[in-house]
């Protein structure tokens, strides 16, 4: 190749799109035409949604997989609907088991595998929404993985970091062997734009579309995964597997500046981005000065203090989310926000992986949906011939007793990722989100504000700088952001680094509902994203 796809010395400017019979948006360009082809053979949202989730298992397994969880907001006939489809832990796991070998919860290998609810999700999806088959939905990721993709730029950038880093600390363990016969080539990634094949993954998405989920759950694959587990000292077992379903769910909403912000429950984190909204709504909002971002940071990690010491399964948590997000109790948050740089929590929140797709058809239903193996390829365990790389979404348990998410068999974990819907008079107007593990309500939080402070259209509420807290006082921002207001930041305490890599700052995408029926949609600067109109 004579160019460089991932060298960009220049400045580029992407417009806000419209479209006035259906929009699908996500992070990369094959999948978001799999779904725009499904809404023109006659899908709803929800099918383009589906066709959409499953071609990213194929052309995008750097972030998601089969074997990984999803979640949904749906807007369908004038109704919303929330879907949480993320798989407890194992039933065969203990605290104290995982504690003779481990001080933390480990991050790779079969211990951090819960129940997977990527194909659960799909099939409850279909079953209450869809016009098309669920095989139907997903034959455009099948023809993907059996005939070839051409991987697109930044994913071959990203693959190649996994590759890196996993021959370094997978290479020669018999349970990740099946990851580098999966997704090497020889032993190395795919190049940008070489055309990968996944003939597993093919005959995966074939049954579970056949047999409408069962074969996942119940059957064949259900099978090679406990094989698997027993044979490499997991714990994950097909009785874990065929006592999943998704759940259908009631959406969390918090008002700000005339705008409805939906997310969904616990155990995700979408509460997190909702608390700091309701804390900042209490800032009058002018202009991007130093004491925007000020109150901005203050209120993101009063947000993650609590979210990250009360969210767990909800069957666990002590504290009604409602309660957290009163509107007293945002104004009593905020009144506690000083002029300087305090400490609100000392976890940290960075590094991860996800997919996240909106989708919008002539009938106005829109779908805001997340798709996770949580770090990257997840877990690096991929079932035997099967083409399922599992998530390691365990690995944010805590193996202290204490801790309010501490391990527990057939229990869920603090999850991270939150798809995102804008309500106007109790109607949708607006599906949102922004991926990256604990970036995700950090990015659901400044998208909404350019959206509802700045009156920014959709592509340009994405393309602003961003930021991210780390740790304690720290925070990247990228390398667009003002230098005046960096110093300004750094007398308050702040400790600001610039940070060059785009992709620590999450990739998301927007789309709008306007008064006229029309769609208005921005798609991710700093990936591969892609819209689909018509």
């Amino acid at each position: 190749m004579f160019f460089d796809p991932n060298h960009q010395p220049f400045p580029s400017e992407r417009l806000t799109i419209g479209a006035a019979n259906g929009v699908v948006a996500t992070g990369n360009a094959l999948a978001s035409q799999a779904g725009l082809d499904t809404l023109k053979r006659g899908g709803n949202a929800v099918d383009a949604a589906i066709a959409t989730a499953a071609c990213l298992t194929v052309v995008e397994p750097t972030a998601n997989g089969i074997g990984g969880d999803n979640f949904a907001l749906v807007w369908m006939k004038g109704e919303l609907y929330g879907m949480n489809s993320n798989g407890p832990s194992p039933q065969a796991i203990s605290l104290d088991e995982v504690r003779k070998h481990h001080s933390a919860m480990p991050s790779q290998g079969w211990i951090p595998v819960n129940v997977p609810g990527a194909p659960q999700g799909w099939v409850s999806l279909s079953r209450r929404f869809g016009r098309l088959s669920l095989a139907e939905c997903l034959q455009p990721a099948i023809e993907y993985a059996r005939n070839g993709f051409p991987v697109a730029a930044l994913t071959s950038k990203l693959w190649s970091r996994a590759v890196d880093k996993y021959s370094e600390t997978w290479q020669g363990k018999p349970e990740f062997e099946e990851w580098f016969a999966t997704f090497t080539i020889n032993g190395r990634a795919p190049q940008p734009f070489e055309i990968m094949r996944l003939p597993h993954h093919a005959r995966t998405l074939e049954l579970i579309g056949n047999t409408m989920g069962e074969a996942f759950y119940q059957g064949e694959l259900a099978d090679r995964i406990e094989q698997d587990a027993i044979a490499h000292g997991g714990y994950l077992r097909k009785s874990d597997l065929a006592a999943f379903q998704s759940q259908w769910v009631t959406p969390l909403k918090t008002s700000y500046r005339g705008l409805e912000v939906v997310e969904l429950p616990p155990s995700g984190q979408g509460i997190v981005a909702l608390m700091a909204l309701n804390i900042f709504k209490h800032r009058e909002v002018t202009e991007r000065s130093a004491d925007y971002y000020h109150t901005m940071f203050e209120a993101m990690k009063m947000a993650f203090a609590d979210g990250m010491h009360h969210v767990t399964d909800p069957a666990h948590m002590a504290v009604d989310p409602a309660a957290l997000l009163a509107e007293s109790y945002g104004r009593k948050r905020f009144d506690q926000i000083s002029g300087q740089a305090e400490l609100h929590s000392p976890d940290d929140p960075f590094a991860g992986g996800t997919v996240y797709l909106a989708c919008a058809d002539k009938d106005g239903n829109m779908v805001s949906m997340i798709q996770s193996n949580y770090m990257g390829f997840g877990s690096g365990i991929v079932v035997k011939d099967t083409g399922i790389a599992l998530h390691n979404r365990g690995a944010d348990f805590k193996l202290d007793e204490t801790h309010i998410n501490c391990l527990a068999p057939g229990k869920k974990t603090y999850h991270t990722i939150i798809p995102g819907m804008l309500l106007r008079d109790g109607a949708c107007c607006g599906v949102f989100g922004v991926m990256g593990a604990y970036m995700q309500p950090q990015g659901h939080f400044q998208v909404v504000s350019n959206l509802a402070d700045f009156h920014l259209n959709p592509q340009m509420a994405l393309d602003a700088p961003r930021w991210q807290w780390i740790r304690e006082k720290t925070f990247l921002v990228e390398e667009g952001f003002d230098p005046k207001i960096i110093r300004e930041l750094e007398a308050r305490g702040h400790e600001i680094k610039i940070e060059p890599d785009r992709t620590h700052f999450g990739r998301g995408q927007v789309i709008l509902k306007l008064d006229n029926g029309v769609y208005a949609a921005g798609t991710e600067s700093r990936t591969d994203s892609n819209l689909a109109v018509y």
